[in-house]
């Protein structure tokens, strides 16, 4: 009997999951079994690093917030500010208001001088 030869699907399937690891080390862009491994695995921290990216980068601004703002007033901290801003019905989000504290720190301080008034 002639040799049969099988189709190229699982081949195909194999080269597409060898290609999403060929930048991984040893093992883990060679063989299948641990390529699929390893696929999984950086999906599961893809996923939750980008909730993480976002928690990181909020602590990054109500720091960098709070650093300025501290330097204001004696007893003066980044929670008054924020419950200031509220009161003043005053939409900045944190984000802006760290952009703000770094790029023009005079700015910042008005708007706190103008909100505690």
């Amino acid at each position: 009997m002639t040799r049969i030869k099988r189709g190229y699907i699982a081949r195909r399937r194999r080269k597409k999951i060898s290609l999403f690891a060929s930048s991984f080390r040893g093992a883990h862009s060679r063989l299948t079994r641990t390529i699929t491994q390893q696929r999984i695995r950086a999906l599961v921290s893809a996923h939750r690093d980008r909730d993480r990216k976002k928690r990181d980068f909020r602590r990054l601004w109500i720091t960098r917030i709070n650093a300025i703002i501290r330097g204001v007033g004696i007893s003066y901290s980044y929670s008054r500010l924020i419950h200031n801003l509220y009161k003043k019905q005053l939409l900045l989000n944190r984000k802006i208001l760290a952009q703000i504290a770094i790029s023009n720190r005079n700015c910042l301080y008005m708007i706190s001088n103008e909100i505690r008034k």
